[in-house]
């Protein structure tokens, strides 16, 4: 792709962003065909949109949600700094397409993960997290049908990004506790509605740390101290409307809520 052919697909999907409003397809000469056109196009947008990046997110970190979308694997996106709120937030979901909470585990940096040719292994990758936090994510499309569109287009979408809810950094000693088997339950109006653990995000939310720290090094150009790294959700994803509240619960590590408008 050219860079004209970046800029054009970039300032497409950023028009449906601002508009809320979709479209079928990229066109024929600005859609990517591979996962490095697909990030070039993304990080374009996040330069359109004039807002800082606040970390990043996985998409697609189980089978069920790499099925519903028919990818292959994860998916890689950005995390723009005017969609990130905090607990207990009240979240629009005009224009919102897919209309659902996600429960997961994020982590925030202490040290930069630079771009490298060796990939990061588990530990080097947690030595480098100054904390574990408690989040929900809620994904969108700017596409019709976002299941049929492919994964090169979709990380051209910034990965389904829309809002991240950020909760407060965990007390409990998490270094020491198995985030796998961890469970974490999904409530909305208070009525228990889907639960998990953190093997449905690529095995381990730690393992899906890794996965990203390596994608941005392969296709970006790493990740900074500070940013937030959310890994997927560990719940099957709750449906919601406006006027719900959705409480995620990690028990010992705490709760984060949101109200939908």
């Amino acid at each position: 792709m050219t860079q004209q052919d970046i800029h054009t697909a970039a300032s497409t999907l950023w028009m449906h962003w601002q508009q809320s409003s979709r479209l079928p397809e990229l066109a024929a000469q600005c859609r990517p065909a591979d996962r490095a056109a697909g990030y070039a196009i993304q990080a374009r947008l996040a330069d359109l949109s004039g807002q800082h990046v606040t970390g990043w997110k996985i998409a697609a970190t189980s089978r069920a949600g790499q099925a519903h979308i028919h990818v292959d694997g994860p998916l890689a996106g950005r995390l723009l700094s005017e969609r990130v709120l905090g607990d207990n937030a009240a979240v629009s979901l005009a224009g919102n397409i897919m209309r659902v909470a996600e429960a997961e585990f994020a982590f925030r940096l202490a040290r930069n993960l630079e771009k490298r040719e060796a990939e990061y292994g588990v530990d080097e990758v947690l030595d480098a997290v100054e904390s574990l936090h408690t989040a929900i994510e809620v994904p969108d499309s700017r596409y019709e049908d976002f299941t049929v569109v492919g994964a090169p287009q979709l990380i051209a979408d910034d990965a389904c990004a829309c809002w991240f809810i950020l909760g407060a950094p965990v007390k409990a000693d998490w270094r020491s506790i198995d985030l796998a088997q961890h469970k974490v339950d999904g409530y909305r109006n208070g009525e228990l509605i889907s639960h998990g653990t953190g093997a449905n995000v690529l095995g381990d939310p730690r393992v899906a740390l890794t996965w990203i720290a390596n994608e941005i090094s392969r296709f970006g150009d790493g990740m900074k101290a500070g940013q937030i790294v959310t890994t997927g959700t560990c719940i099957t994803p709750i449906p919601v409307a406006p006027g719900d509240q959705v409480r995620m619960d990690f028990g010992v590590f705490g709760s984060v809520n949101a109200r939908f408008s």
